[in-house]
């Protein structure tokens, strides 16, 4: 199966006009992706006034299905009505393989579930990090153990998050790989004039909310401000925790040393980053976090509480590593304004282009869809027991969603067969068409 080119269609409710994490890997691993020559279509819902087919860099093709979110940019979870459309999707583009991304995403796991049903190949990531005990946590992870009880590979990006995955789901690790995020280094550039070290800078550029440590942040700013009278800190986001820095500004009169930028557009954070010296994430569960690697590239010292996936992210001499407490992020903090003069910003960079690369993450991935295609097609009846294992109930819950919807999908074959639907002709990446138009005017320019 090496050097086949793969049909591949990336599902999930999170991808642009949204921003986050979810969002960039989906988006730069399908650039790279064209760029291999593989064809990549994306499904996600619709944003706004943002429905139907959408073309973005190098020819991407979006299908932002009539969906509108639920909760937290998710699709109201509806296990049958979505079948339709998927089906429609992956008949039309000729896909073989369907690729799955973030564990909380509704359209995620009801079009694996359509795709598996359908007979087609299966990847899934997983970028978040779950708990166990909580009832939120509990019945994600059913949900999960229900969507890799038949899946064909899985991809995690971290180490951590793979062994999350494995015990939160069962999956056999043999079919997890690991395969870490990137950052675009042509695009987290440091600045060209080296900043002074007068006046330190600490940046924090993040949703606002319990998960990213929001509230660890109005303990941590405060005693910070009182111990160095040199440092200021800009704070990029919104979320309902803004309130609370807001109200800590005010109580502690830090109004000229905490900026409040409010939503930060992604095309502009790496100018707020490469204001400061320092990047501050407080997270309290983090599978990988990009953020921290665009602030690497941009020359910034990192400060980060020691949670999931972060510590596998940096080398030691690029980050300061905390528990998630308000006297070990100030000792942090301290440890990383006294390593400041040696940080070199453009020796970071250069070393953070070496280190992370989509090109190399799409090449892994690569690897991940020949293993999925090499895995042996099963039928339905072969299927079923994989679900059992799920549980005395839930497993035959399970079961009787899965012939359910086999049947669903039987009678949409009889109703409108496949080759009732018309299949849309490749269209091959931007750059690869001007490329080969360039090719063909020089070669016409040499016949005149």
């Amino acid at each position: 199966m090496e050097g086949t080119k793969h049909r591949i269609l990336m599902v999930s409710d999170f991808f642009f006009p949204n921003f986050g994490g979810v969002e960039s890997h989906i988006y730069y691993l399908s650039q790279c992706l064209l760029k291999l020559g593989h064809k990549v279509v994306v499904m996600t819902h619709a944003y706004g006034n943002r429905s139907g087919v959408r073309y973005v860099t190098n020819g991407l093709k979006v299908y932002y299905v009539p969906w509108r979110p639920f909760l937290m940019q998710n699709t109201l979870p509806t296990l049958f009505l979505t079948l339709p459309i998927v089906r429609t999707i992956i008949i039309r583009e000729k896909i073989s393989v369907v690729h799955g991304h973030q564990a909380f995403s509704t359209l995620c796991h009801e079009a694996l579930m359509h795709a598996r049903t359908m007979g087609y190949k299966v990847v899934f990531t997983d970028h978040s990090l779950y708990g166990f005990a909580d009832a939120g946590s509990i019945h994600m992870n059913k949900v999960l153990q229900f969507t890799l009880a038949d899946i064909d590979q899985a991809i995690c990006v971290s180490h951590t998050s793979k062994e999350n995955t494995v015990l939160r789901s069962g999956i056999s690790p043999e079919k997890v790989f690991m395969v870490p995020n990137a950052v675009d280094t042509a695009m987290f550039t440091p600045s060209p004039k080296r900043l002074s070290c007068d006046e330190i800078v600490i940046v924090v550029i993040s949703r606002l909310v319990y998960r990213k440590g929001a509230d660890l942040l109005v303990e941590v700013i405060p005693e910070v401000c009182r111990l160095f009278p040199k440092v200021r800190f800009i704070i990029g986001g919104d979320g309902p925790k803004r309130v609370r820095l807001e109200e800590m500004r005010e109580k502690f009169s830090l109004q000229d040393r905490v900026e409040m930028l409010g939503a930060v557009p992604h095309a502009q954070v790496q100018s707020v980053l490469i204001s400061g010296h320092i990047f501050l994430n407080s997270s309290l569960t983090e599978a990988f976090c990009i953020a921290i690697l665009e602030a690497a590239s941009c020359g910034l010292l990192t400060v980060s509480t020691r949670v999931g996936g972060v510590p596998e992210v940096l080398p030691d001499d690029m980050i300061v590593l905390a528990e998630p407490a308000p006297e070990d992020m100030v000792r942090a903090v301290k440890k990383a304004i006294d390593m400041l003069p040696g940080i070199d910003p453009q020796v970071m960079h250069l070393r953070m282009k070496k280190l992370y690369s989509w090109d190399d993450v799409a090449k892994r991935t690569e690897i991940v869809y020949d293993r999925a295609m090499q895995s042996p097609t099963t039928n339905l009846l072969d299927r079923l027991p994989r679900y059992l294992t799920c549980g005395s109930w839930a497993g035959k819950l399970f079961c009787i969603v899965m012939i359910i919807n086999y049947l669903l999908w039987r009678l949409l074959e009889f109703l409108q067969p496949a080759e009732a639907i018309e299949e849309v002709p490749d269209i091959g990446p931007l750059h690869a068409q001007l490329d080969s138009r360039d090719d063909s005017c020089e070669a016409q320019e040499k016949q005149i």
